[in-house]
């Protein structure tokens, strides 16, 4: 399994009522893109978050934060939450939340 079905089925309850989500089989695992942006995503049991690079700093010192280092590099504004951060609704509420905050401005990739 290369991603947490629970915690798949978690994250879409918080998305149901937002438009333009799409979810996408990528990286190993799961990713949800709202208005055809990356936002949030799910590789094995951990949820990965992009955010406002301004609060990444205060996001790592969240219970479960870690940064992203998916490429061998942290890659600024992506974080993971491991399971301990997400396990209550209110945990994983704040993250989705965050990461939606900051989908209305982030950039959108370039069209290959």
């Amino acid at each position: 399994m290369a991603y947490d079905e629970k915690l798949a089925n978690r994250v879409r309850e918080l998305l149901l009522k937002k438009r333009s989500v799409e979810e996408k089989k990528m990286m190993g695992g799961l990713t949800f893109m709202v208005n055809t942006k990356m936002c949030i995503g799910i590789l094995n049991d951990n949820l990965m978050a992009r955010i406002d690079p301004e609060v990444y700093e205060s996001a790592l010192e969240r219970k479960g934060c870690r940064e992203m280092d998916f490429t061998g590099r942290p890659l600024k504004g992506f974080v993971f939450i491991d399971p301990e951060g997400t396990k209550s609704n209110k945990d994983l509420e704040y993250w989705v939340n965050l990461a939606l905050a900051y989908n209305k401005r982030a950039k959108a990739s370039r069209k290959k």
